[in-house]
């Protein structure tokens, strides 16, 4: 089993921001597995990954169509934070022998969110602010 990966928008997800990762799963011959003769689960792990590190993520696998493919498995992904992960795809026949259990890796970098994020005090400057505001308008002139 052979699998092409793709990472919407264009390879570049942002953190925070919503993206979709989906794969072309392709059979021996070239023949197109699409989700519904599988049982598929997505892990996304931070890296580097050790041994026994938990995935971040375990977003839902689903049929879905993209470019030409129609019944690929997809899953809708929103990364916490900038840097490097790993993706993992396994997935199990649904009809027994129809193929082998198979694992497919990919590593994507996820980038800064271009969306700003608007600035606001904390509440212990907002309390400062208010005392010193206070303490201005008690005070004799």
């Amino acid at each position: 089993m052979a699998g092409t990966w793709h990472v919407e928008p264009n390879h570049a997800p942002k953190a925070g921001e919503p993206a979709r990762a989906w794969i072309v799963l392709t059979r021996k011959g070239g023949q197109i597995l699409p989700l519904e003769q599988a049982n598929c689960q997505m892990a996304v792990y931070s890296q580097p990954r050790k041994g026994g590190d938990s995935p971040v993520l375990q977003p839902t696998v689903k049929a879905i169509n993209a470019e030409k493919y129609q019944g690929i498995p997809g899953a809708d992904i929103v990364f916490p934070k900038t840097g490097l992960y790993q993706l993992e795809l396994s997935c199990t026949p649904k009809t027994q022998g129809s193929f082998q259990p198979f694992q497919l890796k990919y590593d994507v970098t996820v980038a800064a969110s271009t969306t700003p994020i608007p600035s606001t005090k904390t509440s212990l400057e907002n309390t400062t602010d208010s005392a010193t505001t206070q303490a201005k308008k008690s005070q004799p002139n």
